[in-house]
C-alpha cells in the first residue's frame, strides 16, 4: 500500500459495534474493512488499519447495485481486498447508520447519497448576505432525514456588525438546533465546535459555495491542508472544493468537506418536515379537519396562527413547499 498516514485504529475512524457486526461475513471471506476517504471519477481512497490506498469497484458490485446510491460515497464503510499492486478491489458496502440524501439533479426519481455514517452535519451558512432562511429550513430538513444531529455554523461573523441579529432569526426557526457564529479568518467561536468531534465522531459540512468550509475546516485543523480563495468583489467567497473528502483531525474525530449545492431537493424527508416545522404541525394538531391543508379551509389552527402573527406567512408557504415536493416524488 502507499500510505501517508499508517497504523490507523478502526475505533479512530469511526468504527463501531453497528459495522463490526455487519463485517462478520465478510471477514470470512478474508477482506479487510475500511472507510472511504474521497470518491472520484479515478476510483476511491480509503483508510485502511495499515494506512491509505487507492480502490476500486469490482465488477460483481458495480453490476449487482440497484443505482448509484448502492456505490460507495465518502463516508462509507467497505469490505476490500488488497491487491498485488498496493491497492485494493472493493467488493461490499457495510450497511449505513446514516446518509445525507437528495434527489439527483436533471433526474426524476433518482436518490444521490451526498454523505454516509455521518454524527452530526453542520449546515453552513455566510453572514455576508448568503443567509437564507427558506434554505436553511431546506436543509435543517434534509439533515433530521438523515439521522444526524443538525448544527447551524454562521460562518464569517468578522463581517457581519451585529451577529446577534442574524442568530436570533436562526434560532427562530432551527428549534433546538445548536447555533454558533464563527469567523474561519480569525477563530473567532471555532474551538467551540471541537466538541461535537469527541471521541471520534464523523462532523459532514453542507452549505452552499463560497460560504468558507474549506476555510473552516483549515481552522480546525490547525494548517492550509484545502485550497480556499479570496473573497471576490461582490463580497462573496469563490468555491474551491470540487469533491467530498474525509478528513482526520490531529485532536480526534473526522471531517468531511464538501462541494458547494447549487441546488437542493428533497428526497425523502417526511420524518425531517415533522422536526424541522414542529411548531407548524403542533398548530396543525389543532384544525378543525385531520387532513386540513391550511390553504383556505375553515377551522384552521394554522392559518389563525398566521393572522394573529404568531406563525409567519412565509413559513408557512415553506412547509407548503416542501409538502408538495415530497407529494409529487411519492
Amino acid at each position: 500500500m502507499t500510505t501517508s498516514t499508517t497504523d490507523i485504529r478502526l475505533e479512530r475512524l469511526g468504527w463501531s459495534d453497528h459495522f463490526a457486526e455487519a463485517f462478520e461475513a465478510h471477514a470470512d471471506d478474508g477482506l479487510l474493512p475500511a472507510r472511504v476517504t474521497v470518491h472520484n471519477r479515478g476510483g476511491y481512497r480509503l483508510y485502511a488499519e495499515a494506512g491509505e490506498l487507492d480502490a476500486e469497484i469490482s465488477g460483481r458490485l458495480r453490476h449487482e447495485a440497484a443505482g448509484p446510491q448502492d456505490l460507495p460515497v465518502a463516508g462509507d464503510w467497505v469490505a476490500f481486498a488488497p491487491t498485488e499492486d498496493g491497492r485494493g478491489t472493493i467488493h461490499a458496502v457495510l450497511p449505513r447508520r446514516t446518509k445525507f440524501s437528495r434527489k439527483a439533479a436533471f433526474l426524476e426519481t433518482q436518490e444521490q447519497v451526498v454523505a454516509a455514517n455521518v454524527d452530526t452535519v453542520f449546515l453552513v451558512t455566510a453572514l455576508d448576505g448568503d443567509l437564507s432562511l427558506r434554505r436553511l429550513e431546506r436543509y435543517l430538513t434534509m439533515a433530521w432525514e438523515s439521522g444526524s444531529d443538525p448544527v447551524v455554523v454562521l460562518t464569517k461573523s468578522d463581517l457581519c456588525d451585529e451577529v446577534e441579529v442574524p442568530v436570533a432569526e436562526v434560532e427562530a426557526i432551527a428549534y433546538g438546533v445548536p447555533v454558533h457564529a464563527v469567523s474561519g479568518v480569525t477563530g473567532a467561536g471555532v474551538e467551540e465546535l471541537r466538541r461535537y468531534f469527541a471521541g471520534d465522531r464523523t462532523i459532514a459540512l453542507l452549505g452552499s459555495s463560497g460560504v468558507g468550509k474549506s476555510t473552516l475546516v483549515n481552522r480546525l485543523l490547525g494548517q492550509e491542508l484545502l485550497d480556499t480563495q479570496e473573497v471576490r468583489a461582490d463580497g462573496r467567497g469563490r468555491h474551491t472544493t470540487t469533491r467530498r473528502e474525509l478528513i482526520l483531525l490531529p485532536e480526534g474525530g473526522l471531517v468531511l468537506d464538501t462541494p458547494g449545492m447549487r441546488e437542493l431537493q428533497l428526497w425523502s424527508a417526511d420524518e425531517g418536515v415533522g422536526e424541522t416545522f414542529s411548531d407548524v404541525e403542533e398548530l396543525a394538531a389543532g384544525c378543525r379537519f385531520a387532513d386540513c391543508e391550511h390553504e383556505r379551509e375553515p377551522g384552521c389552527a394554522v392559518l389563525a396562527a398566521v393572522d394573529d402573527g404568531s406563525l409567519e406567512l412565509a413559513r408557512l408557504r415553506s412547509y407548503r413547499k416542501l409538502g408538495r415536493e415530497l407529494r409529487a416524488l411519492e
